[in-house]
């Protein structure tokens, strides 16, 4: 049988802005959603006392809340603390599967520690996540993915729950169905005309029934309603490269300009494969033109890059650039070619790099 756990972190992007501001700590403070038309990302749980939610209008956060602390979002802090806690899951296994920044699945039926109960190992995260980090854990224990998140809701925040086999029929049976994994609020009203309230009362439907109403997805609700999920935590991808990029805001054709910028691009860079600990043997230079026409240069080695080089051979690969009185308009960096040797033991959330402008909003 399968030892899985799903850790969630407790309002996230808020508490690493508590944890890093100590005049923020018990008071209401909400990520983003300080404009008028602003959006909330996240809400301590202060706030969240108010009734203040994300994804609610800023607006209507300050009516529910008048002494609500707004403050701007810090993707980049957030992104540092998810990679600092998915190291400390690696310590564990490497079964990792990242849903979020925030969230996540590990398989620890073989563990890098042969820790034999898996509720030890999620008491171990909690704790060192708390020591380490300063923030809260919630943690759910089970046999699948469906109920080591639901056990994870069970006890939040800062809270730890198990969900055994000879439990989970009878939890299921009373949890309401919006609670389902996949059960969206358009679900749920097809759901509830159908008169299908609870677990109990999806498990007496037929699967031919749930397939007619919901398609393939019945097959799905019908499992969980008997505790049975078969999808596997899902391994992260290995990294192949770490790149890099500079839109600027005006174009420019100057040579010692252009070195100054992709200097500029290069320090960003540098911190990235520091953060990753991330190493290769090419070296891409990328340049985006004012006619959006696109030129890219490369440097292979035989050995891996070491950092000092780096300066160098970006100097050297745009100095080869033919520009012939083209502007510029982005310029962009990519170390590829990881050692084959290391990339099975290498662990990268591509999910990490991703554009705060189209973040998908969820309650942190």
């Amino acid at each position: 049988m399968r030892k899985i756990i799903h850790i969630d972190m407790d309002a996230f992007y808020a508490s690493v802005e508590q944890h890093n501001h100590p005049e923020l700590r018990g008071i209401p403070i909400a990520v983003g959603g300080a404009e008028h038309r602003g959006v909330v990302c996240a809400a301590s749980y202060e706030a969240r006392s108010f009734g203040v939610r994300s994804a609610m209008s800023g607006a209507e956060a300050r009516k529910r809340c008048p002494h609500i602390t707004f403050v701007p979002p810090h993707f980049e802090r957030y992104k540092e603390v998810s990679v600092a806690i998915h190291s400390i899951f690696h310590d564990y296994t490497d079964i990792v599967e990242p849903i979020s920044l925030d969230e996540a699945f590990l398989d620890v039926t073989e563990n890098k520690l042969g820790i034999p109960l898996a509720v030890d190992i999620a008491k171990e995260l909690r704790r060192r996540i708390w020591e380490e980090l300063g923030l809260t854990a919630s943690a759910g224990v089970s046999y699948n993915k469906f109920l080591a998140k639901i056990a994870s809701e069970e006890r939040k925040p800062n809270g730890l729950c198990t969900i055994h086999p000879d439990q989970a029929l009878e939890l299921i049976e009373r949890l309401p169905v919006e609670s389902f994994w996949g059960v969206g609020r358009a679900t749920t009203r097809r759901m509830h005309e159908l008169g299908i309230r609870t677990g109990a009362d999806l498990r007496e439907r037929s699967l031919q029934e749930l397939q007619r109403h919901f398609g393939k997805a019945g097959q799905t609700f019908y499992d969980y309603a008997r505790g049975i999920d078969e999808r596997p935590v899902e391994y992260e991808r290995v990294r192949k490269s770490i790149g890099c990029e500079h839109t600027f805001e005006t174009n420019t054709a100057e040579p010692l300009e252009l070195e100054q910028r992709l200097l500029e691009v290069l320090t960003d860079l540098r911190g990235r494969l520091k953060r990753r600990s991330f190493r290769g043997r090419t070296l891409t230079l990328k340049l985006k033109f004012a006619d959006f026409s696109v030129q890219s240069r490369a440097y292979s080695a035989t050995h891996l890059l070491e950092e000092a080089e780096l300066e160098a051979e970006a100097l050297a690969l745009l100095r080869g650039v033919e520009l012939s009185g083209r502007s510029v308009r982005l310029l962009g960096l990519t170390v590829s070619n990881p050692p084959e040797e290391l990339r099975p033991g290498m662990w990268v959330q591509q999910w990490l790099d991703f554009d705060p402008a189209s973040l998908e909003l969820k309650l942190l």
